[in-house]
């Protein structure tokens, strides 16, 4: 084989590293974010963070030609804050633009301006809330255990029926089972465990430690005064019946209790005011906010769209030590610093990146769906990420990341940002639908049904044909499921 020397031309698209960090900054949800700022802030000595009411008038004195340009090529934003006055003018101008392009079309209808959620001084602030963190079920019964005398026999027992005990409440061994865990030296009895079961079961909440739903039930009923009306009716339908309640074939019901409708009515009130999973009542698990990442509020008829600051930190290179760079000096210590500030000014160009593109997007949702802000779901329109990304001018896959895991804080609540993206239905005069908005319908002609007759997902379909919304009966079905309403059969109730 001959070797020989060739000269290709060709085109090959790179990521740069800059551009790399910009993109993974991009998808980051703002607790994410959050984390990787600490990580930079505590790696990076260039890198400080502004606090609140803090005035920077130190500038940057190392403007290199060789400094990086920004990050990809990504919009900045002005979110992020960044003294102008820490490059030279030249290399400001070049690097990081102190104006910043900014469609004009928008700001006819929308501004941006700073906004604040409430401080530890609010009134709105709840501290219990925010510190203070979930107790297990289990827990919370072993605290009751240490209240109840007991010998050591019992309370070995009852912590072991405690143990078998799931999150919902229900005891999930058989009691033998639990007899065989325990030590055979002990010679305790099954009669011995039942016991203690009985015990168990009057801890709060009441229900705890059944072993089905009717035994649930039962112990919720015993607990109810005496003279409680129909008490002992309600016991009975617990005890031999609850398949037909929960079947709702209350014909058969009335037949099997002689009763009248009206009668039977009160008698499922007071069951359905029982709890059927008591320990859902004890949470375990901490109290998980959302924390979102733009703010959206209606002043003087104009909807506002607003980066949260509270979520944006502002970063800045520290002067001092950016001072201490020399030029022209290719000294160990020197390459270092002069390493970390050009790592400063990419992760704080590709935050002014991020926060550009959000903003843009978030903006371009609100003109979009102000329908939805100013009537509710009924109104939303039709959205795919295509729509965004030709109205802002980017790539649909960057419209994905910056829509993933970002929340919109709204007069209405907070939605992540995908929420506003639906597929579309036809309607009858050739117009589109949104299935969101086709949810709320559904949602809403439910809430307004016969408890007696319901409305069948071909019957909900009729209604919005009638609307001029041709959706099929099983479309329907499948957003009544995404719902979480239940079948028109489980929905029938006695008026």
């Amino acid at each position: 084989m001959k070797h020989s020397l060739v000269l290709k031309m060709g085109q090959q698209l790179t990521m740069t590293p800059q551009l790399q960090q910009a993109i993974r900054l991009l998808q980051l949800s703002t607790l994410d974010l959050q984390q990787e700022i600490q990580e930079a802030l505590d790696s990076n000595p260039m890198l400080e963070r502004q606090e609140d009411g803090e005035d920077f008038d130190s500038g940057d004195p190392l403007a290199e030609g060789d400094a990086s340009h920004g990050a990809g090529g990504l919009e900045t934003s002005v979110s992020v804050e960044r003294d102008p006055d820490s490059l030279d003018e030249g290399q400001w101008e070049e690097r990081i633009p102190s104006e910043l392009p900014v469609d004009t079309a928008w700001e006819d209808i929308y501004q941006t301006s700073a906004s604040s959620l409430p401080s530890s001084e609010d009134d709105e602030w709840d501290f219990t809330a925010r510190t203070s963190s979930g107790e297990s079920l289990q827990s919370h019964l072993l605290w009751q255990l240490n209240l109840t005398p007991m010998s050591d026999n019992d309370r070995l027992i009852a912590m072991s029926i405690i143990d078998a005990i799931n999150s919902d409440g229900y005891l999930e061994e058989s009691l033998e089972d639990i007899l065989a865990s325990l030590d055979p030296e002990l010679d305790i009895e099954l009669d011995e465990v039942e016991m203690v079961l009985h015990r168990v079961q009057q801890f709060e909440p009441l229900g705890i430690g059944a072993r089905d739903l009717s035994e649930c039930l039962l112990l919720q009923l015993n607990q109810l005064p005496a003279d409680t009306p129909w008490l002992e009716e309600a016991r009975r339908v617990v005890r031999e019946h609850l398949d037909l309640l929960g079947n709702r074939d209350y014909s058969q019901l009335m037949r099997r209790l002689r009763v009248k409708e009206d009668e039977l009515r009160q008698i499922a009130e007071l069951i359905q005011r029982l709890n059927p999973r008591p320990g859902a009542q004890i949470e375990a698990s901490e109290a998980e906010y959302v924390v979102p990442d733009v703010i959206v509020r209606k002043d003087n008829e104009r909807w506002l769209v607003e980066l949260n600051p509270d979520a944006m930190p502002r970063l800045r290179v520290n002067p001092h030590y950016a001072g201490l760079v020399r030029r022209a000096d290719s000294s160990a210590d020197n390459t270092y610093m002069r390493n970390q500030l050009q790592e400063a000014r990419w992760f704080i160009k590709s935050l002014l990146s991020r926060n550009e593109t959000l903003m843009k997007v978030a903006t371009q949702i609100v003109e979009l769906q102000r329908g939805f802000l100013e009537y509710g779901e009924e109104a939303m329109k039709p959205l795919v990420l295509h729509d965004i990304a030709e109205a802002v001018g980017m790539h649909e896959s960057t419209i994905s990341r910056v829509t993933t895991q970002k929340y919109m804080h709204t007069p209405r609540g907070i939605y992540e940002l995908k929420y506003f993206f639906s597929s579309h239905v036809s309607t009858a005069e050739g117009g589109e639908c949104s299935s969101t908005a086709i949810r709320a319908i559904i949602k809403k002609l439910v809430a307004a049904e016969n408890p007696k007759k319901p409305l069948s997902d071909s019957k909900i379909a009729g209604l919005l044909e009638e609307q001029g919304i041709q959706v099929a009966r099983r479309t329907i079905a499948k957003y009544r499921e995404s719902l979480g309403i239940a079948p028109s059969s489980e929905r029938k109730r006695l008026v």
